[in-house]
């Protein structure tokens, strides 16, 4: 079987004011699956994060759509390459209109941040030690 792509769907008010605090981070953009209601932001070759406007978000379900401001509907957590790639991601987010989410968790063997970002949707930045990860 081949490997599972993987595409995550957010609801967002304001697509292009969204789509420039993902920038800021470092993401880019598949301009082929990209227009005024949705934006793929590319996670990796295999992972895909779409930005929809509330109005198509609602017209894929048939449930009220959450409020990410008042409720966490999910908590998307992403992989660094060090704990200074952690610090510097969770920064810049603050510093594009992000909300610090929790404390830094500092673990030895693991690190992490999180924020919200410009809709509310809880995200995670962390750093895990491969050295521990093959020890197991």
């Amino acid at each position: 079987m081949a490997p599972r792509m993987l595409f995550v769907n957010l609801a967002v008010q304001d697509l292009p004011r969204a789509q420039a605090f993902f920038t800021a981070l470092g993401f880019s953009f598949n301009p082929q699956f990209t227009n005024d209601a949705a934006a793929c932001m590319v996670i990796s070759d295999r992972a895909f994060v779409m930005l929809v406007t509330r109005e198509m978000f609602g017209q894929f379900t048939t449930r009220p759509l959450a409020e990410p401001q008042q409720v966490t509907e999910g908590l998307y957590a992403l992989s660094c390459d060090d704990r200074d790639e952690v610090d510097r991601l969770a920064q810049i987010a603050l510093e594009n209109g992000g909300a610090a989410a929790m404390p830094p968790q500092d673990h030895g063997f693991m690190y992490s941040r999180s924020f919200y970002d410009l809709d509310g949707h809880h995200w995670e930045v962390f750093w895990m030690d491969p050295a521990h990860m093959q020890s197991e």
